[in-house]
Order: C-alpha cells, then structure tokens, then sequence
C-alpha cells in the first residue's frame, strides 16, 4: 500500500469540488442573515429612515414618497413660489411664528426647510388626517380665489395651506403640516425619518 501512486489530477478535483460545495453551502446560510438585517417592510411602515431620489422633481412640481405609512410631500419650489410665499400676511395665518411644533429645530425658518428650494412635509391635513390636494399654481387657475399663492386645498372640510404648508387663519385645521425629521445625504439624495442630530 504504501507503494501505490496517488492520482493528483483527482486529488485536486476532490478538493476543488468540496471547496465549490462549501462555498455554496456558506452563502445558502449567510444569505438569510445578512438579508435579516435590512430593515421589514414591517419595520419601514413603523418608521424606519426612507432614503429618496430628489434629482428629478422639477422646478415648480412636487412627488410624493411614503414615510410611516403616510405621504411626504417634497415639492421644488422655485424663486417665484418663494416669492409669492413671502408675500403672504402673516395676520392671515395661524401659526405664522412657527410656535406650534410641527417642524424639527432646523426647519424653524422662514422657509420651514433645510434648502429654501425643496419642502419636505407630511401631505396629512393636521384636521381630521385626510390628504389635502395640492393647488400648486397662484390664482383662479385650479378652481382657487384669484389670490391664490398656490398651496394645498383639504377637500374634507376646506382647511388650506401655503407652499410652506402654514395653515391660513378660518381653516378647520388648527396647526400646520408636519415637517418630518430628514437630512440630505448628498445633492440628489434625502433620507426621511432621520436627521444629522439623530
């Protein structure tokens, strides 16, 4: 026996095979573990961090993205919206101050964001919870008064809100749309439910 020859060439396959087999077998058991630690859908509908794409909202346009089970407005507000905005008296809203809080510490500014161009707010009427229409464009155009300055139209009990999502004074609605906790992780990307100083 000790003389007998061994055959290398099948040496090496036996050993490439089972290596091949292992390597298999290992990421079959990782997998299901490194996947278990992304957060549910479960634990996103409870509040986990959404991260969105803003590089395509165009100027004037708003999307919508999902946060706790709740719509988050990011609207692209442009110079003449700002604009229009800051024309509003403050004796004809409710809360012009911003001393109701409904918006974390650094959007407590005269545009409620962090970046004066994109509003981010929950799209859920601080009344009752329905989700107002957005009436985006100053004036008569979308069946608003003439002195319009664009905004968001509840259409449950008529509570209305400018671009900053302030509540004008004689809505059903007592306070403002909620800005929710966000930071910018780069120039086209913005996590919702998370901020630097979490």
């Amino acid at each position: 026996m000790a003389n007998q020859e061994v055959d290398q060439s099948k040496r090496r396959f036996l050993i490439a095979a089972t290596a091949v087999a292992g390597g298999a077998a290992t990421m079959a058991v990782a997998t299901p573990f490194v996947m278990s630690m992304l957060p549910s859908e479960r634990a996103k509908a409870a509040g986990a961090p959404v991260e969105v794409d803003i590089s395509k909202i165009e100027p004037g346009s708003m999307i919508t993205a999902e946060w706790r089970g709740k719509p988050v407005w990011l609207i692209n507000r442009t110079d003449e919206m700002l604009a229009l905005t800051e024309k509003i008296d403050e004796k004809l809203l409710n809360d012009p101050k911003l001393e109701v809080p409904q918006q974390p510490d650094y959007a407590k500014n005269p545009t409620r964001s962090i970046k004066p161009n994109l509003m981010v707010m929950l799209g859920v009427c601080t009344h009752l919870g329905c989700s107002p229409t957005s009436k985006l464009k100053p004036g008569g155009e979308e069946g608003m008064s003439s002195d319009w300055p664009g905004g968001f139209y509840c259409p449950c009990h008529g509570s209305k809100f400018d671009l900053e999502g302030r509540v004008f004074a004689g809505s059903p609605a007592p306070i403002n749309l909620e800005v929710p906790p966000h930071t910018y992780l780069s120039d086209t990307r913005l996590l919702i439910g998370a901020d630097k100083e979490a």
